[in-house]
């Protein structure tokens, strides 16, 4: 007799993106290159070594990537989303242009 328990259907675990649709997967990956972004610009400590590792450049690609992805989906955001995200890119742009003085 088998004592394994009996798997009904698999639930996503912390880590399992497979079950967010397009667009959720986007914004995921918005978030993550926003976080990355303030890392490269000089604004946030990187959790690995506990330092600030600024990196201009890498800043630059990742903001340029993150505004790509708005556009692309813009038509289909919701007013206060798109807001969000526009918002997110402005200070972004405004903290990088700081960090270039």
């Amino acid at each position: 007799m088998d004592s394994t328990p009996e798997k009904t259907e698999a639930e996503p675990g912390p880590s399992d993106v497979s079950f967010l649709d397009l667009y959720q997967l986007l914004e995921l990956f918005i978030m993550l290159l926003s976080e990355q972004a303030w890392r490269y610009i000089g604004l946030r400590i990187d959790p690995r070594t506990n330092e600030i590792n600024k990196d201009l450049e890498k800043a630059h690609v990742a903001i340029d990537c993150i505004i790509s992805i708005v556009d692309k989906m813009e038509p289909h955001l919701a007013g206060k989303d798109g807001d969000r995200l526009r918002n997110l890119i402005t200070d972004l742009q405004v903290n990088y242009a700081q960090q270039m003085k």
